[in-house]
């Protein structure tokens, strides 16, 4: 037999028992579920006996300390975990806690993007789930709430940061004091355009437009500071508006970005951000793309500057699940997964074309983007290899990871020595995506089928329809929560349509007597549909008001008819 044949032969009985392997009942994915709830319920306990009130548990020494503000943020950061694993007694008792002990007025310096991210995420995402735990909840929620007023105050405060020439964020503010006297103005890219998604839902939600104006003004501001190839750096002065550091790429310093314009695109149905991110995975295709791995280039020449795989970068193919882009993501995806096959864990940076650590970025620090990438690409597919994946995670994590009172991150990948650090997206992210891969009827999992109509101050709306958008800390945000609070029903929709319809004076004169009606609850909903997953909430924005759409909006029933969506009343 010649030698291809052979090749072909091994190759195919590979892809058969690798296949073979992934296949997995559902007995055993609720298996593995349980496993991934009893990993979090470990490490959440480990730090409140070792390291409550402080930020994170340090799992080799069982104590604690402050990191990135003093805020008790393992706390914060896992309160939505308990949520989506069914813990709602302990959520009721820690929103209370956190509602009496949370103090935002202190004399110290934070972190812009990591309290953000974090804290503001954390507690909005809270607040939206909160009337499902039982936790008491204000008549008029989601557009009032204790926990939604947390995080306005920890808005607020950060807000200061963006007081600048350019619009864009300093990286650091004191809480009590705002910006300090001795702050560079040299930040990161992600620490300027990773707002759009809190400050965007924090405006939804309280009508204070404030936080969203900011928000877009600093993402217009890294827009208008792209190289002439259209990429942008990893660093830049928000004062002069000048890049400090030229590489580009899409892992660390510039990640959450890309990520901000889908995600906040989606979130809040703002196609110019959708219009930006394909504009610029255009020239990522072109210059930073190569055989499936996405390396560092000059952002003005485009030519490679570092040939490196970052473990951050593996939130990549998520991303691109979410704009259809599957193909592409599965096989990025399968390149990730064998550096975690070859080491056990994902290092921070890897060599691509030596195929080895590189050296003094060898840690793993439980991250969670690899995790995150599978769960998309599992929804998205429902390849069982994926799961195979997510399987292999937890087992490493489990068998290397675990300490007496939590699981420490890896401090050097081709050893597995260890660490003395559990980061609060431990638990706030890469459990709550293992999680959520394994388990299949999680409420985030709906896809527009069914929802809870919510009576507030401005009307109703839909939530629980599926379509929920992670922040980049993996705090969920439903979608149709956004629809509840409008002070104006249906006014960015009738805009729009306006400059979509022109001279159509068939369909403006249905929109003049619209306009002029006293019921705009029918077209809120079919043209900014809540109960619809994001796919064909895109689908509308880019085909908007068909003659079937224009008949549906004419219905008085606050539903997408042709979704098939079923509402019931809380």
């Amino acid at each position: 037999m010649e030698k291809g044949m052979w090749l072909r032969l091994f190759s195919f009985l590979f892809i058969f028992l690798t296949y073979s392997e992934s296949l997995f009942s559902n007995d055993e994915i609720i298996s593995y579920r349980e496993r991934v709830r009893k990993m979090f319920q470990f490490s959440y306990e480990g730090y409140l006996n070792h390291a409550y009130p402080y930020d994170e548990l340090q799992p080799l020494t069982c104590d604690g300390v402050d990191t990135w503000g003093s805020y008790s943020l393992t706390l914060i950061d896992a309160l939505d975990t308990l949520a989506v694993m069914g813990n709602y007694t302990e959520f009721n008792r820690v929103s209370g806690l956190l509602l009496d002990t949370l103090d935002f007025d202190e004399d110290i310096n934070v972190s812009v993007f990591e309290t953000n991210i974090r804290v503001v995420g954390g507690l909005i995402s809270a607040h939206l789930m909160s009337r499902d735990t039982g936790f008491q909840v204000s008549d008029n929620w989601p557009c009032e709430g204790p926990l939604l007023d947390l995080a306005e105050q920890a808005a607020k405060k950060i807000l200061a940061a963006f007081d600048t020439k350019t619009g864009m964020p300093y990286g650091t503010v004191n809480l009590m004091y705002g910006v300090p006297k001795d702050e560079t103005p040299v930040t990161c890219t992600a620490g300027v355009g990773t707002f759009i998604v809190e400050f965007g839902t924090l405006s939804r939600l309280t009508g204070n437009s404030i936080f969203e104006n900011a928000a877009i003004k600093a993402l217009e501001a890294l827009w208008d500071r792209r190289s002439e190839i259209g990429l942008v750096g990893n660093h830049i002065s928000v004062q002069s508006g000048k890049w400090t550091a030229i590489d580009g790429g899409i892992g660390a310093g510039i990640d959450s970005y890309f990520e901000y314009l889908v995600k906040g695109g989606l979130l809040l149905g703002n196609s110019r951000l959708l219009d930006m991110f394909n504009e610029y995975e255009k020239v990522i295709e072109t210059f930073i793309k190569k055989d499936d791995w996405y390396m560092w280039v000059n952002m003005n020449k485009g030519t490679v500057t570092a040939p490196v795989f970052q473990s951050l970068e593996a939130f990549w193919p998520g991303l691109q699940s979410m704009v259809g882009k599957i193909d592409d993501a599965m096989k990025s995806l399968h390149n990730y997964y064998q550096v975690w096959q070859q080491l056990g864990f994902l290092p921070e940076f890897y060599n691509i074309i030596h195929g080895k650590v590189v050296d003094k970025r060898y840690g793993y620090p439980l991250r969670p983007e690899l995790a995150e990438s599978i769960m998309y690409l599992y929804r998205a597919t429902k390849d069982p290899f994926l799961l195979q994946m997510g399987r292999d995670m937890l087992e490493s994590i489990e068998k290397v990871a675990k300490t007496s009172c939590g699981y420490t991150s890896i401090k050097d990948v081709r050893t597995h020595k260890l660490d003395n650090r559990m980061e609060s997206f431990f638990l706030s992210e890469t459990t709550k995506y293992l999680y959520l891969l394994f388990d299949e009827d999680n409420k985030i999992h709906r896809t527009g089928g069914s929802g809870d109509v919510v009576q507030t101050n401005h009307g109703t709306c839909v939530v629980n329809a599926g379509g929920y958008i992670f922040n980049t800390e993996a705090h969920p945000i439903d979608i149709g929560a956004l629809d509840c609070c409008k002070k104006q029903p249906a006014q960015d929709e009738i805009e729009l349509a306006f400059k979509v319809f022109k001279n159509n004076k068939k369909r403006l004169h249905f929109l003049e007597q619209y306009a002029n009606s006293d019921t705009h609850n029918s077209l809120s909903t079919v043209y900014n549909c809540s109960a619809r997953p994001f796919h064909s909430r895109l689908s509308i924005l880019g085909e908007m008001f068909e003659e079937e759409e224009i008949k549906i909006a004419k219905l008085p029933q606050n539903t997408c008819e042709d979704s098939t969506v079923t509402v019931t009343q809380p």
